[in-house]
């Protein structure tokens, strides 16, 4: 079975960073905190989508890790689209069936295709992911970065003109128009843009 890659995330505490990595590790830092300071403002955001995330606190330590070590909703939702009477595909190797729409000249095309249309799909989406270039990632992490500003910088001084520079991927006018922004801010947001930024 292959490695899912572990989920990371960031807590801040108003403008500080709290803690960051692992959900279950980040959860329980924010946990006692929250049990020290209720009042405290927290907020936690997936490292990877760059978007605020909850935590259900409630009871022991055990069992708030407990909670997180659940499938997502997202993932159960993947789970159920798959049919539970399955007759074609390859579900041990991770074969989902989900709907396609296309135009009656893109079916005509497939059906003509050795393998069939799943087949030759498959092998459209793996060159295409081959030929990316890596532009779909530069553009995920902008995403990522882009949310986490949008969240915790969105008011502030220079907003706008970082944000202009984190799309076109000029690191030197990310750093200078974010540069009054508090120090932990603007460290995650360098860290998450980083795949996305050029130098020189």
């Amino acid at each position: 079975m292959p490695d899912t890659p572990i989920r990371t995330c960031t807590a801040f505490r108003g403008d500080i960073r709290l803690a960051n990595g692992p959900l279950a590790d980040v959860a329980l830092a924010v946990k006692t905190v929250l049990e020290a300071d209720p009042t405290a403002t927290v907020l936690v955001f997936d490292d990877g989508t760059g978007r605020a995330i909850d935590f259900d606190l409630r009871g022991t330590a055990e069992e708030v890790v407990a909670r997180l070590a659940t499938p997502s909703a997202p993932a159960a939702a993947r789970q159920a689209e798959v049919p539970a009477e399955r007759g074609r595909g390859r579900p041990k190797l991770g074969v989902v069936a989900r709907e396609v729409t296309l135009l009656p000249r893109h079916w005509d095309w497939l059906a003509t295709q050795p393998g069939g249309a799943s087949q030759a799909l498959r092998r459209l989406v793996e060159e295409a992911r081959r030929n990316d270039g890596g532009r779909g990632r530069t553009r995920q992490v902008q995403e990522a970065a882009y949310a986490f500003i949008s969240a915790m910088a969105g008011d502030r001084e220079g907003f706008e003109e970082a944000s202009r520079a984190l799309f076109a991927g000029d690191a030197a006018g990310f750093a200078t128009h974010s540069r009054s922004w508090p120090a932990d801010i603007r460290a995650h947001a360098e860290s998450l843009a980083a795949d996305a930024l050029r130098t020189g």
